[in-house]
């Protein structure tokens, strides 16, 4: 929208030569930002002043410099510089943030069905091992409103090398503690690569939704 409405402004506009001829000087917290001010002449021969919608630290311009105008007839203290960042700039800061968040939007995704595709293969092709049930952890990596998930932790020793090998369930949103009496959990694994594997927690109870 932002890409749209730039071009379509542009497409109306008349050209014209401006100078600038202050920066105001804007200050935040923590920063000083300076937009540029500029007069140019329209074509009725008004001498028109705007303040750019853009500024910078340190100035893109500076006092005195001759600058490329753009604006409409009907509204000319609506100009606009003829700089690529007075013109476009807001329409890539979108660009980005959308790119940025779309991409850990798709990798969550990716990730998920990566993820499904894995359990769906060790249901029908994985080797089911009884693991020692050890301990209920929270995941601290991932906090979801405030909240961190549990995850079972089991322990098998492969019979043939004798190595230990640590299993982590899913991410449970409830402590299982209490519904595991048993002293083994089931958990799939695929014999080539064994550090492919699903604990299995069927046997919990279901969360209502």
């Amino acid at each position: 929208m932002s890409y749209n409405s730039t071009a379509s402004f542009i497409e109306r506009s008349t050209e014209a030569w401006g100078t600038v001829v202050d920066l105001e000087r804007s200050r935040s917290s923590d920063s000083t930002t300076y937009y540029p001010v500029v007069v140019f002449e329209d074509v009725m021969g008004q001498q028109i002043e705007f303040r750019s919608r853009s500024g910078s630290n340190p100035p893109a311009f500076s006092r005195g410099e001759t600058v490329s105008v753009f604006y409409e007839s009907s509204e000319p203290e609506s100009a606009r510089i003829n700089s690529f960042f007075s013109l476009w700039g807001l329409s890539v800061i979108l660009g980005g943030l959308g790119l940025v968040f779309g991409a850990i939007g798709g990798g969550m995704v990716l990730f998920g069905l990566l993820k499904g595709r894995s359990k769906a293969y060790l249901k029908d092709h994985g080797t089911e091992v009884l693991a020692t049930f050890s301990s209920v952890e929270r995941n601290t990596a991932l906090t979801v409103n405030g909240r961190n998930p549990f995850r079972i932790i089991c322990q098998w020793q492969h019979p043939q090398t004798g190595e230990l090998h640590v299993f982590r369930s899913e991410n449970l949103w409830f402590d299982p503690s209490q519904h595991i009496h048993q002293e083994t959990v089931p958990v799939l694994v695929d014999e080539a690569n064994l550090k492919r594997y699903w604990v299995d927690t069927s046997f919990l109870p279901k969360m209502a939704s």
